[in-house]
């Protein structure tokens, strides 16, 4: 008998296993919902669970503890009744037994006294746990918050950093390019690992992300000086001194591992820096083959081993906010869900964090229908939807509406009619209508088609939704996924309007994209939206990120004071450099004060 019921006398063990009901559940499958009922309790045998926080945010770590082979899970919903507060899912293989509320009911009604010891055990367990978690949460808040492997590697990444801090600039741009050039000849091979780990996106679309990511990068930076003097003395006798930030903690997406990874990587390496890297708990395995890489190219240019680590240990979001608030840290590169960059600006370490997207993309009344087409497909399907700022809510003027369906149609889209509008949205969003499934995030528009019986005689690249604008519907919040709303209006004022809807619900800061020929209608909707890029007559997710624009290169991208985060810019290597200025002396009578 497992854990704590193996106190029973052992002929109370073999009446009891006759109500137990033997498990299995394969690695990966859910156990049980946080909010369902609490029908039973589980006494895991062999394996390992994952108790996670029902939480949307997919790049937020929610997982609060685990539980193994000896233990009892998910009693305290079956001895109060009450609903399960975590989510259960099998770290690994796991087996067990369960105790089912109604085996439970006829233990009480054909053994009352077994039942009741059985009860009171699990009730003694379970207030022996509670006690624990008490008590720990009684130390953290009474301890300085000293955690021997976070002190570890944030003292050898300071150590690193130092040693590192004086490299020449053609040292440094060596290293990087040796960095840059290893990853893109395996970009394909680390696409191909990515999407196995997390089940998100496309291979072909994750190649090309890991390829802008490293060469792409590193052409833009090479050359360029990180570390001294960054130019000569201005005409004011003010001249910028480049100076590391020192350790930089880096919190790395499940949407875009890879390719973030290697872009924190380079842009960390030029304004050297040691680089702390935080995978999302699946990516881990993500995380040993770029070290795999990122090693060898350390070593063989004599830099520092601990210039480049990872956290390798298991999810915890108390170590995380270790790593974040420790005095060494000197900067927080937060990529990840709301809730996890809302926790690197509350570290109190300086940070820059990125926020949600949910950008609204006008097709004005003189927007070329069937250029703005063929962008929004290309832009919105690209590795299966999951890049924020691609567009997400089509805000369609009524004069162009038909030709750009019509063009959307050509370009590959399926536009839904009323009934598979339906049909979709049945499938694809949750229970209670607030979002959308897990499942939807990151999969062939083709595949979620097939699913629900949609057919064109084409290949389907993209679903486009016509809607009313709902903004209690989550057809108007960001979707991370090869399909968005399309919304129609009636001339500019009404465009403007719901374009301001939309991005204020989610997406402040991000992104906003306007199809037209009229530079002064463009103009006008760049001065109303409260976003750090607004992209003209360009495909959202490859504007973003500079391959179809003049903006900088970036796989982070900040969203200023309009979305809580501290700068505007596609964040660069310059962000990860304290820019000093020598200022020499001038007679004030010569300059006039």
């Amino acid at each position: 008998m497992a854990g704590p019921l193996k106190a029973l006398p052992p002929q109370l063990q073999e009446v009891l296993a006759g109500y137990l009901e033997p498990v299995k559940f394969t690695a990966g499958s859910r156990i049980f919902d946080a909010g369902a009922d609490g029908d039973g309790c589980y006494l895991i045998d062999s394996g390992l669970v994952r108790l996670d926080v029902p939480f949307d945010e997919v790049d937020t770590e929610a997982t609060v503890a685990y539980a193994e082979a000896g233990q009892v899970l998910g009693e305290l919903s079956l001895l109060d009744g009450s609903p399960r507060s975590l989510h259960a899912t099998a770290e690994t293989d796991v087996e067990g037994r369960r105790l089912s509320a109604a085996a439970l009911a006829r233990l009480v009604e054909e053994h009352p006294r077994l039942a009741v010891d059985v009860l009171r055990t699990l009730a003694g367990d379970a207030a022996a746990r509670l006690r624990a978690t008490t008590g720990r949460l009684a130390e953290h808040l009474a301890s300085d918050g000293h955690d021997p492997e976070v002190e570890s590697m944030v003292h050898t990444a300071k150590v690193a950093a130092e040693a590192f801090a004086d490299w020449p600039e053609e040292r440094v741009d060596a290293l990087l390019e040796q960095i840059a050039t290893a990853v893109a000849a395996q970009a394909e091979d680390l696409a191909k690992a990515t999407v196995e780990a997390t089940h998100l996106g496309d291979v072909a679309d994750k190649t090309i992300k890991n390829t802008v990511a490293s060469l792409g990068i590193f052409q833009r930076l090479v050359g360029q000086t990180a570390h001294g003097p960054m130019t000569a003395a201005s005409d004011v006798g003010v001249t910028p001194i480049a100076a590391p930030v020192g350790v930089v903690f880096g919190i790395i997406p499940v949407t875009n591992p890879i390719a973030t990874a290697v872009f924190k990587t380079l842009s960390a390496l030029k304004g050297r820096n040691a680089l702390i890297l935080s995978f999302h708990r699946v990516c881990l395995p993500l995380a040993d083959a770029l070290l795999q890489i990122v090693e060898p190219a350390l070593a063989a240019a004599g830099a520092p081993a601990d210039l480049v680590q990872v956290v390798r240990s298991r999810a915890s979001r108390q170590r995380t906010a270790r790593f974040m608030s420790h005095p060494d840290v000197g900067l927080v590169l937060a990529t990840g869900g709301p809730g996890m960059v809302r926790a690197a600006y509350r570290s109190g370490t300086p940070a820059i964090g990125v926020g949600s997207g949910n950008a609204p993309a006008w097709i004005a009344a003189d927007a070329d229908p069937v250029a703005a087409a063929a962008k929004v497909v290309v832009s919105k399907s690209f590795d299966h939807g999951l890049i924020c700022g691609a567009e997400h809510n089509l805000v369609v003027d009524d004069a162009v509406r038909a030709p750009f369906v019509a063009a959307l149609q050509a370009s590959g889209a399926a536009v839904l009619d009323a009934d598979e509008r339906t049909r979709f949205l049945t499938a694809a969003l949750t229970d209670d209508g607030r979002g959308f499934r897990p499942q939807v995030m990151g999969q062939a528009a083709a595949l979620l088609a097939s699913f629900i019986g949609v057919e064109r005689p084409y290949p389907i690249k993209l679903i486009v939704i016509p809607a009313e604008p709902d903004l209690a519907s989550p057809l108007t919040a960001e979707k991370m996924g090869p399909f968005l709303s399309m919304f129609t209006v009636r001339g500019d004022d009404e465009a403007l309007g719901l374009s301001l809807d939309l991005i204020h619900k989610m997406g402040n800061g991000h992104t906003a994209i306007v199809h037209t020929a009229d530079h002064d209608r463009a103009a006008r909707f760049a001065a109303a939206m409260p976003a750090s890029r607004i992209l003209v007559n360009s495909p959202g997710a490859q504007g973003v990120v500079g391959l179809t624009t003049g903006l900088e290169p970036s796989l982070t991208l900040g969203c200023g004071t309009f979305g809580g985060n501290s700068t505007t810019d596609n964040v660069t290597w310059r962000n990860l450099v304290n820019t000093k200025r020598m200022a020499e002396y001038r007679d004030p009578a010569a300059t006039g004060v």
